[in-house]
């Protein structure tokens, strides 16, 4: 784990994501692996012969031992359901990023991989003792860059992400609920405030705590909050109205779609096809699925 953080934060590094991906699946793999042979749970691949267990080996005789994936479907997994799906996330990606070369997905996925490590320590600590934590090891990491709003923005487009894994990652995040997204647990977000230092010594810390219960820490949850609802992707009305009317649904309009979330009730939070931000609604790209299918069949009413 250790190796695949220093791989992600070195500048001279290339395939940061692809390179921290592996190592960190191998890192939580032999650590689970560590886990299920202390507690004496099986965890080679085997099929039962009568009474007798006859393990799976691969060609040159070595046992077929539980991939990732495996150890964390198991039901003695001491691995909690939030954590899970990050590392799910990470399994997922990898599939798609093992064949083929990809771009500019670091920004894209940083404060997943922050997650990842986060949940590494934590685990790696409390399964095997305080002295195996790597957070002793880590430090901040120097930014040559600073990292504005208009910048963010750009970064969560997916224009240039192979349509591939921009698919898997809307497909990913629409399935999970909107505690489990907003975990850090899943996707660890940091809100950055350039901030004057009042007094000596403050200037020498680049992070600052502040209480939660505070007034400015009231001030800086609501900005984190439009933070992390930026991340996924969003529709305005309007846009999907274009959209739909690009795909040949011409007679389709704003009137039609108002129509359609009021009576299919789609603004009901806990179907989580859409969220106010600033007093302005947007659409996840679930719902552009279903005013999709709308339209098609309703094809006669709303082609000329």
């Amino acid at each position: 784990m250790l190796c695949a953080v220093q791989i992600f934060n070195n500048p001279n590094i290339q395939f940061k994501s692809e390179n921290f991906i592996v190592l960190s699946n191998i890192a939580w793999m032999y650590l689970l692996h560590a886990f299920y042979r202390e507690k004496n749970i099986e965890y080679r691949y085997y099929k039962m012969a009568g009474t007798r267990k006859r393990f799976d080996k691969t060609k040159k005789g070595a046992y077929k031992y539980w991939e990732l994936e495996r150890c964390l479907d198991c039901d003695e997994s001491p691995i909690d359901n939030v954590t899970s799906s990050n590392l799910k996330f990470l399994i997922g990606l990898r599939h798609e990023i093992e064949h083929q070369m990809t771009t500019k997905i670091d920004e894209y996925l940083s404060a997943r991989f922050q997650s990842n490590c986060l949940n590494f320590n934590l685990y790696i600590k409390k399964l095997f003792g305080e002295k195996y934590g790597i957070d002793r090891h880590l430090s901040i990491s120097l930014q040559f860059s600073t990292i504005d709003e208009e910048q963010a923005n750009e970064l969560k487009k997916f224009t240039d992400l192979p349509k591939n894994i921009a698919s898997f990652i809307n497909d990913f995040d629409d399935k999970l609920t909107e505690e489990l997204y907003n975990d850090i647990r899943f996707s660890y977000r940091v809100l950055y405030v350039p901030k004057s230092a009042n007094r000596k010594g403050q200037a020498d810390k680049v992070i600052e705590f502040i209480p939660a219960n505070t007034p400015e820490a009231e001030g800086l949850n609501k900005e984190y909050v439009l933070i992390k609802e930026k991340e996924k992707k969003k529709h305005l009305p309007s846009g999907i109205v274009q959209l739909m009317k690009a795909k040949g649904y011409e007679n389709f309009n704003m009137h039609h779609h108002t129509k359609l979330w009021q009576t299919t009730n789609a603004r009901d939070p806990n179907k989580h096809l859409g969220v106010l931000v600033e007093n302005t609604w947007y659409w996840y790209d679930n719902w552009l699925e279903i005013v999709e299918k709308y339209c098609k069949e309703k094809r006669e009413r709303f082609t000329p």
